[in-house]
């Protein structure tokens, strides 16, 4: 469905020094820098896909975004979406994708939002009756009966970010790029969006893109990671297997009835101790945790034991530090 190949970017950037003879001498002469936003950038996505393109502030992930979405046009390389090169038949593209710009609206400020959807349909030319059953599935699924009538500038940014999602599917695309979807929401704003595009993509088959900075959307939502570091691919895989590479560690902490000597457990590394509580780590790659929690039964009278994995945020500052970005 979306085959990247050897796609390069690159911008010219005048540099801006101090001084007002600096200030003069720059209406006659400037210098610049090149910028390579991406280097050789390949990867292929499958239809019903949810792939998390993650990477570090200046990686290149909004510029991938805005050439696969037909907004930028690359230096070199392919990009083929559907059978559509983006930038050369952009008409007809973007009849298919649907755009998410976290920091960005493509509704009308000063307009109630219903009347955004309907010049969104005109724009796209919806049937009426495929618009009504879109717009009536959208109302329900995000929870937007209650402000749909308010003019945008009225709603809080949850409330916003909901709605630019309903605009983005009004005309039933195959593809939704997310570029920072949830940046800036509240908990529960976070999870309806996270629920809604769980079911999109479980219902209805529409391949997701997503971009961000908060990994627990990663988590939440990704089975694939591709990463990218300095205009440059990194690494491209499952979740699991970042898990399986980065995640042997887990947290067991334990809470027991008052013991006043501190132990050791073989196979575990004792964290922090004090008489009525130990968190200790253990390598699960070497040790399972039901082996650690059975030594501790033997030694002490447990009262609670609760096991965590190593939060994904630390796996990719792992995988960040490997490739020295």
């Amino acid at each position: 469905m979306i085959r990247l190949e050897g796609i390069s970017k690159t911008y010219k950037v005048a540099k801006r020094t101090s001084g007002l003879l600096q200030a003069a001498k720059s209406l006659f002469y400037r210098e610049h820098t090149i910028i390579h936003a991406l280097n050789d950038i390949s990867f292929s996505i499958q239809p019903g896909e949810v792939v998390g393109y993650i990477g570090p502030n200046g990686a290149g992930k909004s510029t991938t975004i805005k050439i696969m979405s037909g907004i930028l046009m690359p230096d070199s390389g392919n990009c083929t979406i559907m059978g559509y090169t983006p930038w050369k038949e952009r008409v007809p593209f973007v009849r298919n994708i649907g755009v998410v710009f976290g920091q960005r609206s493509q509704l009308w400020w000063d307009v109630p939002v219903i009347d955004s959807f309907e010049l969104l349909r005109e724009n796209y030319r919806v049937p009426e009756d495929e618009y009504k059953h879109n717009v009536d599935l959208l109302v329900e699924a995000l929870e937007l009966e209650a402000f749909i009538d308010s003019p945008v500038r009225q709603l809080s940014l949850g409330q916003r970010m909901r709605c630019e999602i309903a605009a983005s599917l009004l005309h039933s695309p195959k593809i939704l790029f997310l570029d920072e979807p949830t940046i800036g929401l509240d908990a529960v704003s976070k999870i309806a969006v996270r629920d809604f595009i769980k079911k999109i993509n479980k219902e209805k088959g529409v391949t997701v893109i997503l971009t961000t900075h908060d990994m627990s959307d990663i988590e939440a939502l990704a089975d694939r990671v591709i990463l990218i570091g300095k205009g440059t691919l990194l690494y491209d895989g499952s979740i699991e297997t970042l898990r399986k590479r980065f995640g042997k560690n887990k947290t067991i902490t334990v809470d027991y009835q008052d013991n006043q000597v501190p132990f050791q457990i073989k196979g575990a590394t004792v964290l922090s101790w004090s008489p009525q509580r130990a968190i200790l780590s253990v390598d699960t790659s070497s040790h399972s945790t039901s082996d650690i929690i059975a030594q501790l039964s033997q030694k002490l009278a447990l009262i609670d034991v609760s096991i965590e994995a190593r939060p994904i945020e630390e796996m990719i500052v792992e995988l960040y530090k490997e490739y020295q970005i």
